[in-house]
This record gives C-alpha cells, structure tokens and sequence, in this order.
C-alpha cells in the first residue's frame, strides 16, 4: 500500500552545517513522528548488529514492522526509493532476524514486515512516501 502526503512537521537540524549524519538523524526523527501518527509504535531506534543497522522498529497491532528511512533532496538520481539495493534489502532482513533472537522471538511465528520511509525536498517540509510490505 502506498501512502504519500506532504508534512508540516517540524524539523530541527543542528545549527552546525548539515552533514549527513544530522540529516539522517532528522529524518528518522520525522518517520518516526510520521508513523506514530499514523497509529503505529515506536519499539527501537537504531538497531545496531554485526551484519547491518535497522533506522526504526515499530510496531503495528501485533505486527513487528522494521522501517528504512531514505532521504534524497532531489529525483535527480532516482529518488529515495530506488536508493534501497537489493542488497541492502538483504542487509536489513538478516539485522532483523538477529533483532528477533536478540528478543526471544521466534521469526518463523513472529507477524512483522518490512516497511520503507522515503523523504524527499525540502528537509523542513519533506514529501513522505510509505511503502508497506516493501520487500
């Protein structure tokens, strides 16, 4: 399912010059605060393991949703959306399986998906495009 909307969120960079990592770190925060809206609920932030990193883990129900957030200022290289490899598809599902023994969870009964937030323009004021079951 596909869901875009332009946003009035709020969004503080650093008064530092933006360097990627600031970027970054924003637009996990507007995702975030985007899919709370939407009605889901923020478990982790960041989930870090030896075979990648996973930006937000949400959940929706009882539905463990694991986010990749994509920020691009521009289409002029294919947009945020196709930034995403399949390899990097493949990155995010082992990180989750590690995610999910690390909880006691069992992958093979656990429901969860694997959702992308792309963001696009303006930081301040980004396009937010939702995939659902991206991958």
């Amino acid at each position: 399912m596909l869901w875009s909307k332009k946003t009035n969120l709020p969004v503080q960079l650093s008064t530092q010059l933006p360097t990627t990592t600031n970027i970054g770190r924003c637009s996990e925060e507007v995702a975030a605060r985007y899919l709370t809206q939407q009605g889901l609920k923020l478990v982790c932030q960041k989930f870090h393991s030896k075979r990648g990193e996973i930006d937000l883990v949400m959940k929706d129900g009882t539905t463990l949703v694991f986010v990749e957030v994509k920020y691009r200022k521009s289409q002029a290289f294919g947009g945020a959306i196709s930034a995403i490899s399949t390899g990097k598809q493949k990155k995010i599902q082992l990180c989750a399986s590690f995610y999910l023994q690390k909880a006691s969870l069992n992958e093979y009964n656990t429901a969860c998906r694997f959702d992308v937030i792309a963001l696009q323009g303006d930081i301040s004021q980004p396009q937010i495009t939702w995939l659902k079951n991206a991958f």
